[in-house]
């Protein structure tokens, strides 16, 4: 999107490189196997991903009203897809139930413009703790949500598991008000 507040060539610059990391996540995203919509074109002079559109639901305005059996089965999906982005270092950035939508049985990750490619535990750690803090937010009254995709994440993380729930832990003491 525009910002009419920086410099025409500059605010081009920047919008044009981040397209292009987005589309570049999301097509690696897709290669190791995370439900991604199909990307049509990259229009970097416009700044602009033409891609897919999937005719389902975000999980955001599904999870609260289905059964405690299928909610455990959709949080572990979404555990299972994080460790898949995680394994080759994809970091969305902004994990949450709106950006998932639920579509053929599978969970599409959505908006990958705060993403980037890295390897560290710290980073894998904040991008679950988004999530951790969203689930908190918008689906508080079913607290075993983030437990479940935890067990999803761990099923299939090629890292010690262990060291990412550390650093969850480690992220969660740093906040101001907890």
């Amino acid at each position: 999107m525009e910002k009419k507040y920086r410099i025409k060539e500059l605010d081009h610059k920047l919008r044009a490189i981040r397209t292009k990391e987005e589309a570049k996540l999301m097509i690696e995203a897709r290669k190791n196997g995370v439900p991604v919509p199909i990307i049509y074109d990259v229009d970097l002079k416009n700044c602009t991903i033409t891609m897919e559109y999937l005719q389902g639901k975000k999980l955001k305005d599904i999870l609260n009203n289905v059964s405690e059996k299928e909610r455990k089965k959709l949080c572990k999906m979404i555990g299972e897809n994080i460790a898949k982005l995680h394994n080759n270092n994809i970091i969305h950035g902004d994990i949450t139930t709106s950006n998932m939508i639920l579509f053929n049985g599978k969970i599409h990750f959505i908006d990958f413009g705060l993403g980037e490619l890295n390897s560290e535990i710290e980073a894998k750690g904040t991008d679950l703790h988004v999530l951790m803090e969203a689930f908190e937010a918008t689906h508080f009254k079913r607290p075993k949500c983030f437990q479940y995709v935890l067990q999803g994440y761990q099923s299939k993380l090629k890292d010690d598991v262990k060291q990412v729930i550390k650093k969850i832990e480690e992220i969660v003491k740093r906040g101001r008000y907890r």
